[in-house]
């Protein structure tokens, strides 16, 4: 208060007439200094500096030098001026035309005629400037206007400074919630992609962009967008900036990068730039790892970021990337404990079910040489022949549990399994399935395919002709062809009706030829028990 002291102290001596307005203007400082929000603070400022000097028309042009990213207005507030004229002042040469000249000069004209122009200051700098014009009456603004307008904008600048301290520190704890808000879902257990999604989500809201946008390095060195906040994200997906662009390098190296207006800058080579504005690509480093980038864009036009919007930026990025880096060791603690739970079971079900089945398997074969009844010897062999199937089932499956995290879920084993699944609604019962050696490691994606498609040819051809009641499927990568070359095998047999003299071949034709097309073969011949068919198809790995 004490710049508005020492002004109002120079009004002594000062004519009738000024000493006759100080009521009125200190109920204009009282009404300038009410309520918290700048924006409205500069809308209540530009209104009561037009009633204080009886002026038609007033403005308010923030310098950025009150928030330093650029050059031109940080803000421009009128007061009497139409919607659409406020907007054609703005538009002209980019620099808000005369008052872009103004503010040029860091005192403005300030002496009475028929335009007013008062610098606002805040903490001793320049703030923006008070344009009064148009004095009703068609008079001239006479010192008396000019020293009161001096006054109020004194008073202008204290009430500024407290909104503007109010504003920063209520935009501060939305950034501050944003980050808590990333955290708790980062770490509440969502999935890679779920957790980028939300950090670009976030971004978007508390910037009041066009987009948020989180960036990962690719296999050439770029930044691809995996994740995209947009009213309409399609078309940024997938959008590499490539490693030429020489904001990679510094994007890559740690250090922040902006960008007055996207469409016109250089550096923004990519194909959606031009859609953007003023934008942050801001990295995600936590303990000097670049996780990727976060890139907050706002829409042509729109206003540029402030130094204390890029700094609390800078700082949700930050604490973006520490939580995405919490959130992947709690998914790698998770994922250790589940392979832990399954190398338990494979132990468990290696050390003691399959020993135990051995040893009734061999008590089995003891009571069957024994045996006097011949019925009783078949009975017995029978059922150590199924436990001979069952050992080997829980062999596959012991195998299937100790894979790792690279061989599942969508390997040839899930797909073999599924076509079973399939084929057992229309058979009414479910075909057994036996796996030797590392199928999902060893079989190449194409000999995969053309495997599981034979597979679907055998099954139909079992479920459409064979009326059997057991259907035995074998997938065997250990196997070997006739010239040596390591192979993967395929083997469906069923106890069905066997294939009958003169039937059609044509199903067994198909399967010959995507054999051989691998360079592999397929035959058939008599299936379980002597009964039904047998399918053998084989290709090389």
């Amino acid at each position: 208060m004490a710049a508005a002291t020492e002004a109002t102290r120079s009004l002594q001596g000062m004519s009738t007439e000024l000493t006759a307005r100080i009521p009125q203007l200190l109920e204009a400082m009282r009404s300038v200094g009410t309520g918290p929000e700048l924006h409205g603070t500069l809308d209540r400022i530009a209104g009561t500096a037009a009633e204080l000097a009886d002026a038609r028309y007033a403005a308010i042009a923030v310098s950025q030098a009150a928030d330093p990213a650029g050059e031109g207005l940080a803000d421009f507030v009128t007061y009497g001026i139409p919607e659409e004229e406020h907007r054609r002042i703005g538009a002209d040469d980019g620099g808000w035309g005369l008052l872009g000249a103004l503010l040029s000069h860091s005192t403005p004209p300030g002496a009475p005629g028929d335009f007013l122009a008062v610098p606002i200051r805040v903490d001793g700098e320049i703030f923006g400037n008070l344009y009064l014009t148009g004095k009703r009456g068609g008079g001239e603004f006479g010192v008396a206007d000019l020293h009161m307008v001096k006054i109020l904008a004194t008073e202008a600048g204290i009430a500024i400074g407290n909104a503007r301290v109010y504003e920063e520190g209520r935009q501060r704890m939305r950034w501050i919630d944003g980050s808590v808000a990333v955290t708790t879902a980062l770490l509440s257990g969502s999935d890679a992609e779920d957790a980028l999604s939300v950090v670009a989500e976030q971004a978007r809201r508390l910037a009041d962009s066009a987009a948020g946008i989180v960036l990962l390095p690719d296999d050439e060195g770029g930044l691809e967008m995996v994740a995209v906040a947009a009213d309409d994200p399609t078309d940024l997906l997938g959008t590499v900036i490539p490693p030429h662009s020489p904001v990679v390098d510094r994007l890559l190296a740690g250090e922040p990068v902006f960008v007055e207006d996207s469409a016109t800058d250089p550096r923004m080579v990519t194909g959606v730039a031009p859609r953007f504005g003023p934008s942050m690509l801001l990295p995600l480093k936590s303990g000097g790892r670049v996780l990727g980038t976060l890139a907050i864009p706002r829409d042509r036009g729109a206003r540029p970021y402030t130094a204390a919007e890029r700094t609390l930026a800078g700082q949700f990025a930050a604490q973006a990337a520490l939580a995405l880096v919490l959130a992947e060791a709690q998914r790698d603690r998770e994922r250790l404990a589940v392979y832990e739970d399954r190398d338990r079971i494979a132990r468990d079900l290696h050390d003691l079910v399959i020993q135990r089945l051995f040893a009734t398997g061999l008590l089995l074969e003891s009571a069957q040489r024994k045996a006097v009844v011949p019925e009783v010897r078949t009975t017995v062999g029978q059922a150590v022949d199924e436990l001979d199937v069952t050992i080997q089932e829980i062999r596959t499956a012991i195998f299937a549990l100790q894979q790792g995290p690279a061989e599942a879920p969508a390997g040839l084993r899930t797909r073999v399994l599924r076509e079973i699944g399939t084929a057992a609604v229309p058979l009414g019962f479910q075909p057994s399935a036996t796996f030797v050696g590392a199928v999902d490691a060893k079989v190449g994606e194409r000999t995969g395919k053309n495997l599981v498609a034979a597979l679907r040819e055998a099954l139909s051809n079992a479920f459409r002709h064979a009326r059997a009641s057991r259907i035995e499927v074998v997938v065997d990568a250990t196997a070997h062809l006739p010239d040596g070359r390591e192979a993967v095998r395929l083997t469906v047999a069923d106890d069905g009706v066997g294939i009958p003299e003169g039937g059609r071949r044509s199903g067994l034709r198909n399967l010959a030829k995507r054999a051989e097309s691998l360079g592999g073969s397929s035959t058939y011949g008599p299936g379980l028990d002597g009964r039904g068919t047998r399918v053998v198809w084989e290709a090389p790995l």
